[in-house]
């Protein structure tokens, strides 16, 4: 049986990888802005983008390149570098000409939508990158837009016969988040030793219940991006050990990403069983971690459990009002057609609602389809983050 342990070291735990964060001038006051991972050995990349059709540059800079090994990314915030046509594309083959001694290097970028690169700063900036140095945390905290904290995990697994490998991660994303996928970059490293066609197959499974799981405020970006890259460094690998150590670290980053949510107060679980299938419940689950009135009955603290009664009901699968249950944790407020909703549990639902994290439980009572999606509140807060984005 194999062994998953959290270790520390982010995007650098893996053997021969190496990451840090600079300030190029793109954020005020010496911020850190810019970022890159590096490995010794070339890697298989495996990768999942946005669904949004207006997908930004990076992201069609990447498709370009076809089947390919790289040992380097390049990460700017501040500039999303997204509807800018075929001068994107070109301004991103002019920053990556500046680089030497990497193989097929990607960039990617998230921002501000609808302005040119500024490339000027960013190709000045890659002269402060030492591909030497693991500063892991200054990586995570360049790749940050309205994010109010970095967010990074590793992990190692030790396999029955003693080997082992590891995985580490970077992440930002706090707004503009919504299943498929969220707002968001991810970049994973490891040093097992998997195909490309192996570890394509596992990210495209595992991102179902992690990333694609997730919304903040309903909105899906044009730079959405999850980069897994190995280079086999370990020469240790198992596939089931694998798949779970991956979805422990985009699991967590997930969260991480819901609980940052701008302004949020509290990350909630919808937890969706007794659906059709999984598919059906799949849609009630986001449908709820979508909803406004849900998102600001959750701000307030207001139990209102009937504005979940109609998004189940909204929501296009089968349902009915005899056979609904819905709980807040444990505490049961309609029970298939019973209202058991009185004053005495409207104070213990307020409490519940009081806490940073709880669940939301919907039985439909219809079949065993079950799915969980995971939200946040929405408040005065981001509105004021939203309507300042570009000041």
């Amino acid at each position: 049986m194999y062994k998953i342990v959290q270790t520390t070291g982010g995007v650098c735990a893996s053997d021969g990888f190496y990451a840090d964060g600079i300030s190029a001038g793109l954020k005020k006051d010496g911020a850190l802005d810019m970022a890159f991972i590096y490995s010794e050995n070339e890697c298989e990349v495996a990768s999942t983008f946005t669904t949004n059709k207006m997908y930004a540059a990076p992201i069609k800079h990447f498709r370009a390149k076809g089947d390919f090994k790289t040992n380097f990314i390049l990460i700017n915030s501040k500039n999303a570098n997204a509807m800018t046509g075929q001068a994107g594309f070109e301004d991103i083959d002019e920053v990556l000409s500046n680089l030497e001694n990497v193989t097929n290097p990607i960039m990617s970028s998230t921002g501000v939508i609808g302005v040119r690169l500024p490339k000027e700063k960013i190709i000045n900036g890659l002269k402060k990158f030492d591909t030497t140095k693991k500063e892991p945390g200054n990586a995570s905290k360049a790749i940050m837009t309205t994010d109010a904290f970095s967010k990074e995990i590793a992990l190692n697994v030790t396999l029955d016969d003693g080997s082992s490998f590891n995985i580490g991660a970077m992440a930002k994303g706090a707004g503009m988040i919504n299943p498929a996928m969220a707002t968001m970059l991810c970049f994973i490293t490891t040093d097992a030793d998997v195909s490309k066609a192996e570890m394509q197959e596992i990210l495209d499974e595992v991102i179902k219940t992690t990333f694609n799981a997730i919304s903040v405020d309903g909105d899906t970006s044009t730079n959405d991006t999850v980069l897994l890259l190995s280079n086999a460094k370990s020469g240790a690998y198992e596939a089931e050990a694998f798949k779970e150590a991956l979805f422990k670290v985009m699991h967590f980053l997930a969260l991480e990403m819901v609980r940052d949510g701008e302004g949020a107060t509290k990350l909630v679980t919808y937890k969706i069983t007794g659906a059709k299938d999984d598919r059906e419940a799949e849609i009630v689950a986001k449908k709820l971690s979508d909803s406004l009135l849900v998102k600001t009955a959750l701000y307030g603290e207001d139990p209102n459990w009937g504005r979940i009664a109609s998004t189940v009901g909204a929501s296009g699968v089968e349902a009915y009002e005899e056979k609904l249950k819905i709980s807040f944790d444990n505490l049961c407020v309609y029970n298939r057609g019973e209202l058991l909703f009185d004053a005495e549990m409207e104070k213990k639902c307020a409490v519940i609602m009081g806490h940073k994290k709880f669940t939301i439980s919907c039985d439909l009572g219809v079949g065993e389809g079950s799915f969980k999606a995971y939200g946040c509140d929405l408040g005065y807060e981001y509105v004021k983050i939203n309507a300042d984005y570009r000041t």
